[in-house]
């Protein structure tokens, strides 16, 4: 796990010094890489630089030096990642290499040496984002995994294009242009996050997962190809439908998963599991430690506030499982300490409130490992989210419902805010099934309110996803017309609860969950791993019928099913909590002159991004208790304090 930057310019002499140039964007990144650097350019035909951090997992030794030159000279390579498969490629390429050491880069680039990249491509199994210089061609090629684990931001700044693993590198090069796009604005509040292909930043944009771009040193031109593209493949698996029968499904799920975790223990330095109690973290901390003669570490963060709190949970696992266990418990203060570091964590703005415990929880597991396992994906394989439940067990009857019956549902939710109907919930509670019990049900229901106006699986995904329904009423001067795609794409397979799946998986899960989970591991200088997203998993899993997911009204049948084989029923079977945190709470408490001081009439107005009488009423009513108004507060405070912070 690293970081690397790189340009490429077709003037082959630049004003600036290269060599500083390049430091600067590598030492910027140092968190992502604190165990070496390295630094390569040449100024033949233009001028192309590359600079990489090394976080050492792999081969701890100077073989694994960054960036690394072909043993023809051709191939010039910038890696972040790991190849899980690596050690099967060696021996797919057979004899008469002269290995130099023993790291996953080195195998790399031989693969794309010997086999060609595009059959390199399609052969690796792991997460990454590669940049490699062909010196033949003068053409520099940019690709990123398969399932979006590794950040690729790419693009031209004058006649400069730019690459890398973090924005902040970019900026540090003298023709970065640092013009802030207001449609990406209007992005981020939509959905908590900048969706791919865009960026907080005009002319930068992300790589998609399995995208790959080549570029030479003629031309401006920029286009995406996908060597893997997940709804072929998605559509691909579903022709060829599982058909051994769901308790045989169970024992293949097993072993594939098992294979998987083996393949990310591979590690050369200390390694443990994230473990908050649910399914998907204790499934991979059980086949873990079904595979390990000595214990897994463990790691868990809580809060004191118990609607909120899976600590206990997850202790009780660790304790079945045999675990070495170790948990933090947080509060409001904790996370006002965490927010002024969130701008230089992810130096894009980024508003999902999660990622405050989910950097406490790095920053405690790098105090012990260098590597950590986690549970990311499961939901998005599986269906675990409460959108799916819901969608499977309501959409049918509601998308039959005439209109004027939907405008009737959703003025009769409207009636009563949305802690009212918590209370009422509340008074009703003892009577109801406990796996139906639901958190903020008020909240809830007016998400369910917003889809009666949907006409399609994508109107219905953004219904379920947006924070904010129509951004452009409080974000000043969007221009929706300017941009290819400001919205969600529809899929055209499976039934509307696999849609949604798959919108999850291209979208929510690399922009959301693993972003969240890169960037503040890789600022604990923490290797994060996620056993599902395993190439084999992912096939397996979208070839299963839909029927194996959601059973009995219940959500990861067949994951709770190797689950099971592992650890007791009772321990699991509970209602979902998910890495929540209760920011609603903490801006009325410890975080309220935080957030006054961003959402003042005066500093909204001279940024010029915000309408101030629509921040102004939200945040009222928010402070009034009626509303829980965090999903539109939370970006535009995120927002306000990254612009601040990038105004110094």
């Amino acid at each position: 796990m690293c970081g690397f930057a790189g340009f490429l310019n077709q003037n082959s002499k630049q004003s600036f010094d290269i060599e500083e140039i390049l430091n600067k964007m590598g030492n910027v990144i140092s968190h992502r890489g604190p165990d070496g650097s390295g630094i390569w350019y040449e100024e033949a035909v233009g001028s192309v630089g590359l600079v990489h951090r090394r976080l050492s997992i792999l081969d701890l030794s100077k073989a694994g030096h960054q960036p690394m030159v072909s043993s023809s000279g051709r191939y010039v390579l910038v890696y972040n990642g790991e190849i899980y498969n690596h050690l099967f490629l060696r021996e797919l390429i057979g004899e008469g290499i002269e290995w130099t050491g023993s790291s996953d880069t080195e195998t790399l680039l031989v693969c794309i040496q010997e086999l060609g990249l595009e059959l390199t491509l399609e052969k690796v199994d792991g997460m990454f984002s590669f940049a490699l210089w062909d010196r033949n061609c003068n053409t520099i090629t940019l690709a990123r995994d398969r399932m979006g684990e590794k950040p690729l931001y790419y693009g031209f700044q004058k006649d400069t294009l730019l690459f890398g693993s973090d924005l902040i590198s970019l900026k540090q090069h003298p023709d970065f242009l640092n013009e802030i796009s207001r449609n990406s604005v209007a992005l981020l509040l939509k959905y908590g996050y900048v969706p791919a292909p865009y960026s907080i930043y005009g002319n930068i944009f992300k790589l998609p997962p399995g995208g790959l771009i080549q570029i030479d040193t003629l031309s401006k031109k920029v286009e995406v190809q996908y060597y893997w593209n997940f709804k072929e493949v998605v559509e691909e698996q579903q022709k060829n439908t599982y058909s051994r029968g769901y308790g045989q499904a169970v024992k293949d799920l097993d072993v594939i998963l098992l294979d998987s975790v083996e393949q990310q223990m591979i590690s050369d330095v200390p390694l443990g599991c994230f473990l908050s109690g649910g399914i998907d973290s204790s499934a991979i901390v059980a086949l873990a430690q079904s595979q390990s003669s000595s214990q897994i570490n463990t790691f868990s963060i809580g809060y004191s506030d118990q609607q909120f709190n899976e600590a206990e949970n997850a202790k009780a696992v660790s304790h079945y499982l045999g675990t070495k266990h170790t948990e933090l418990y947080i509060t409001e203060n904790d996370a006002l300490d965490i927010i002024p570091e969130l701008s230089k964590i992810y130096t894009e703005p980024f508003a999902d409130p999660s990622q405050i415990p989910m950097f406490m929880l790095a920053q405690m597991t790098r105090n012990h490992v260098t590597v950590a396992l986690s549970g990311d994906g499961g939901d998005e394989l599986f269906s675990g989210y409460s959108r799916h439940l819901f969608i499977h067990q309501y959409w049918p009857t509601i998308s039959k419902l005439p209109k004027f019956l939907r405008e009737f549902v959703k003025n009769s939710i409207a009636t009563l805010p949305p802690n009212r109907w918590n209370d009422v919930f509340s008074s009703v509670k003892g009577f109801i099934p406990k796996r139906y019990h639901q958190r903020n049900i008020g909240e809830k229901l007016y998400k369910i309110s917003q889809t009666m106006e949907s006409n399609s699986s994508n109107g219905l995904y953004n219904s379920l996803v947006s924070k904010w329904t129509n951004p452009e009423e409080v974000v000043l001067g969007v221009d929706w017309g300017s941009m290819s795609q400001c919205s969600i794409e529809d899929v055209n397979f499976g039934n509307e609860v696999e849609k949604i799946m798959a919108q999850d998986s291209t979208h929510y899960l690399p922009d959301d969950v693993l972003c969240k989970v890169d960037r503040a591991t890789m600022f604990a200088s923490l290797e994060s791993r996620s056993p599902f997203l395993g190439r084999n998993v992912v096939e397996f899993a979208w070839s299963l019928p839909h029927s194996y997911k959601i059973r009995n009204g219940v959500g990861k049948s067949i994951l709770r099913d190797v689950l099971y084989n592992y650890v007791p029923k009772e321990l699991i079977d509970r209602p979902k909590m998910g890495f929540d945190t209760p920011i609603g709470c903490w801006l009325r408490g410890a975080l309220k002159p935080w957030a006054n001081d961003l959402l003042n009439d005066e500093l909204i107005e001279r940024q010029g991004y915000f309408d101030i009488s629509v921040v102004r009423k939200i945040w009222s009513q928010h402070q009034s208790g009626l509303y829980n108004m965090e999903n539109k507060l939370w970006p535009i405070l995120i927002f306000q304090s990254w612009l601040l912070a990038n105004e110094l």
